[in-house]
């Protein structure tokens, strides 16, 4: 199935204790409240079945089979801040995605994600994020255009290739020795938003250094960090500056979870994804590309929507 307005189709698979159940019983179950949805889906042949026959809510389904169909879309907060173009070319696309906005769908987020709007504003159902930055981190973002080419910029970050560098901004510690390596295990449960330390072989490596101070608006100073992972843990940056006792500036996880409204985007995470840099894996070019944005300190909606889209 192709994709619709730049969202793929969802492919679901029939446990074993649903076989024998209707599409509409499935789906009901799953998905309570959809039946009109799947109805008017199924009414337009837009729901498919493994071999590409249209099913029906009626239709009886067996265990393992595979269903194809368009998720209804969910109701989403807009995430109203741009999200500039850095450089294209035939292979490539690299933009400076903003804070809130999610690399991929993923739950309740599928059109305020940098993918769709991406295939949207260009028109192009094949691009695909060669890596991925957390919905709450800003910065610079790479997207393939075509499948043939994605593995090997892929593989630029699952082999740690890729030369990233972050910015952060968080508390001033004078008794911290910088720059320092930290360390450590992270580990990561399936639905469960945090990630976690543990004993064991070291899996997460990432140098930290302090660049400079600046105002925090309030009177005083705090640091401007400048991070580089070594390796790609989930949180790692966030988990190895909280670690250190300089949490990054509007964590709402670490290092304890606090209390956040979704669609408040007056204190953002101050964090940047600065600097990308690698070895072009098709034609050996030496590329980087460097983030526009900019960290700002100060609780402010103002600060942060003028901030960023100034550059775009």
């Amino acid at each position: 199935m192709p994709l619709r307005d730049g969202v793929d189709p969802t492919r679901l698979v029939i446990a074993e204790e649903e076989a024998g159940r209707t599409l509409g019983e499935v789906l009901e179950a799953r998905f309570p409240g959809t039946a009109e949805y799947v109805a008017a889906e199924s009414a337009a042949g837009c729901v498919l079945g493994s071999d590409g026959a249209p099913l029906g809510p009626g239709s009886v389904l067996a265990a393992r089979q595979a269903v194809w169909m368009y998720r209804e879309l969910p109701d989403e907060i807009d995430v109203p801040f741009a999200m500039p173009v850095l450089f294209q070319d035939e292979r490539i696309v690299v933009v400076d995605k903003p804070h809130f906005l999610a690399t991929m769908p993923r739950g309740a987020r599928v059109v305020q994600s940098a993918l769709v709007r991406l295939r949207r504003e260009l028109d192009e159902p094949l691009l695909s994020p060669a890596h991925r930055l957390d919905r709450l981190t800003a910065g610079v973002l790479l997207f393939t255009r075509d499948p043939a080419v994605r593995g090997p910029y892929q593989q630029l970050f699952a082999t740690g290739a890729a030369r990233k560098e972050y910015a952060a901004l968080a508390p001033l510690r004078a008794d911290l020795e910088l720059p320092t390596v930290v360390e450590s295990r992270i580990e990561k449960t399936p639905g469960i938003m945090r990630a976690y330390e543990v004993d064991g072989p070291v899996n997460a490596r990432s140098r930290v250094a302090l660049e400079s101070e600046v105002p925090d608006g309030r009177g005083g100073t705090v640091g401007r960090y400048r991070l580089r992972p070594e390796t790609g843990k989930t949180h790692q940056l966030r988990l190895h500056m909280a670690g250190l006792g300089v949490p990054i500036l509007g964590d709402p996880l670490y290092p304890e979870p606090r209390d956040f409204v979704d669609g408040d985007f007056s204190d953002p995470l101050r964090l940047l994804a600065r600097t990308l840099a690698f070895t072009d894996p098709l034609d050996g070019t030496e590329r980087e590309f460097v983030s526009r944005r900019e960290l700002v300190a100060v609780d402010s909606a103002d600060q942060y929507i003028g901030k960023p889209d100034s550059a775009s």
